[in-house]
């Protein structure tokens, strides 16, 4: 398998003044990430805005981010859906444009048992060779994926880590004890991943790494490597940009702070709207007290 990154980005999905998909500018996008700290990338994901975007705008998203990253990074789709038949046929055709991994989000307002999500992620882990990334946000989806169920899931060869937004850091606890030994766990959750780390999680799938990548990659290197004073130090100098970037609903802020450092990405698509202006002004304020890492051109 190829490795996929410890400091993945989930990236915004841009748009032009028509609110069409631009993908020439995700493109330089993914670039950009790569260029600034980020290994990988998730492809429409919650911060792409995967519920206003349809099949074919993703698919095609696919195909030309791979096609320009190459290499350089992993590229993840998002193909997961509270349908499990929709959530499969999307990830085959996913696998057919030669993404690297799929990330699988809970099932969402359908509600299903613990037993009924064990079997919705194997059915879709057994239709395809792709790695498979668990992607638990019970803030998003209204069920919460339980680390015995996740610990099941574990045991599933191609099922090999879990992106963990709960915010519980018992349940995480016991994914990570309870796991197989190779299994990935991903802070789902910006604020969440040096404490995670401490834990034993492997990683984060990043919303402020679209700004701050190569710092994000020195915390969590800096960790990795036992240098756990320097990770603690970055972790509360970001801290105040982490919690402005979710003061309204992802992505709103940070394509926000994205068009107002330069890099245009346009406005999020409805029902999402961009920050109020007390909001807007924070996002702004707090922006002129940080480094960008993202190259702008």
């Amino acid at each position: 398998m190829k490795e996929l990154g410890r400091l993945i980005t989930a990236m915004v999905t841009p748009f032009d003044k028509n609110g069409e998909v631009d993908y020439e500018q995700a493109k330089k996008l993914a670039l950009a990430l790569l260029a600034s700290g980020s290994e990988g990338l998730v492809i429409a994901g919650t911060t792409g805005e995967s519920p206003t975007l349809i099949h074919e705008e993703e698919l095609r998203l696919f195909t030309e981010i791979k096609k320009a990253v190459g290499n350089k990074g992993s590229v993840i789709a998002g193909t997961g859906s509270n349908s499990t038949a929709e959530a499969l046929e999307f990830t085959k055709g996913a696998e057919k444009v030669g993404v690297d991994a799929c990330l699988l989000v809970v099932p969402y307002y359908n509600k299903p048992t613990q037993d009924g999500l064990y079997q919705h992620f194997k059915a879709i882990a057994e239709s395809t060779s792709l790695p498979c990334i668990i992607y638990n946000v019970p803030s998003r989806t209204v069920t919460n994926l339980a680390a015995e169920t996740t610990i099941k899931l574990s045991r599933i060869p191609n099922i090999i880590g879990v992106k963990e937004a709960s915010g519980d850091i018992e349940q995480i606890t016991k994914i990570i004890s309870g796991a197989r030994e190779d299994f990935l766990v991903w802070s789902g959750n910006d604020s969440d991943t040096l404490p995670m780390l401490s834990l034993g999680a492997y990683g984060v799938i990043s919303v402020a790494s679209h700004l701050v990548g190569k710092q994000i990659s020195e915390m969590v290197y800096s960790f990795v490597k036992g240098n756990t004073k320097k990770a603690a130090e970055i972790h509360q100098h970001l801290l105040p940009l982490v919690n402005v970037l979710f003061a309204i609903s992802n992505p709103s802020p940070v394509k926000y702070a994205l068009n107002l450092i330069g890099f245009d990405v346009g406005k999020p698509r409805s029902p999402l709207y961009e920050p109020d202006e007390k909001t807007a002004a924070l996002i702004k304020g707090t922006l002129q007290k940080f480094k960008i890492d993202l190259p702008v051109k």
